[in-house]
């Protein structure tokens, strides 16, 4: 799944944007200032980042360049409400690949970031498959849409994220560290049961109404996506 690095200091502005990528499939990190995003961007691997340019203690501009020190190929898409052509200039000097001016349509914003995506990894994008299949599980991967059997299943994002992330990797157990590293990009507290929770959410609806089964709990270890009655 692809992951985007958002650093936006107003919290109003990085949590709509956070929800909305979600809500579209991708992964999310948020950073409040050029600093906190240069850390994050150091500490984990991103497929794209999107910068505010008026940012406290780094500013965007300057971590642009710092990013493209470390990554010459990562997308880099600009956010501000700076709008001059000499802004815009100073950005894609800075290295950024293109540039939005606040306020924008979060569909404008998405259909630039497919663009800079298939821009940067022309055959990944080209031959990227359009569905798994699994048993009777079919997952279209382009329009986002479940089916067992003629039966189509609605999931939230997040519980779609997760079943992707089993059906790519069938038969094999997954650890619960394992699965919020990949599904959620964290690293959580071993005490919480968040994993199980959502696991439970998927198995209501993906396994309840059907006799073959195909998400089970190994005790003690995670979770297996398999075919078993």
């Amino acid at each position: 799944m692809i992951r985007i690095l958002v650093v936006e200091d107003e919290q109003r502005v990085a949590e709509l944007l956070q929800r909305g990528l979600e809500e579209t499939g991708y992964q999310v990190s948020l950073a409040y200032d050029g600093q906190m995003g240069l850390r994050l961007f150091r500490s984990g691997e991103y497929q794209l980042v999107i910068s505010d340019i008026i940012l406290p203690k780094m500013d965007g501009f300057e971590l642009c360049k710092e990013i493209r020190q470390i990554n010459t190929k990562i997308p880099i898409l600009m956010l501000t409400a700076l709008g001059t052509t000499d802004d815009k200039l100073e950005g894609f000097d800075a290295g950024a690949d293109d540039y939005m001016v606040k306020p924008f349509d979060f569909r404008e914003l998405d259909a630039r970031i497919r663009v800079l995506l298939k821009r940067r990894n022309p055959e990944a994008t080209d031959n990227k498959p359009k569905e798994l299949t699994y048993a009777d599980l079919k997952i279209d991967l382009f329009r986002k849409s479940v089916y067992r059997g003629e039966q189509e299943i609605h999931l939230s994002p997040k519980e779609y994220n997760l079943l992707v992330y089993m059906a790519e990797n069938p038969e094999r157990v997954l650890s619960r560290m394992e699965i919020a590293d990949k599904v959620w990009n964290t690293h959580f507290d071993t005490g919480t049961n968040f994993i199980d929770v959502y696991i439970n959410y998927l198995r209501k609806k993906i396994d309840k109404n059907f006799p073959v089964k195909l998400i089970h709990t190994k005790p003690g270890m995670g979770f297996i996506f398999k075919i078993e009655g």
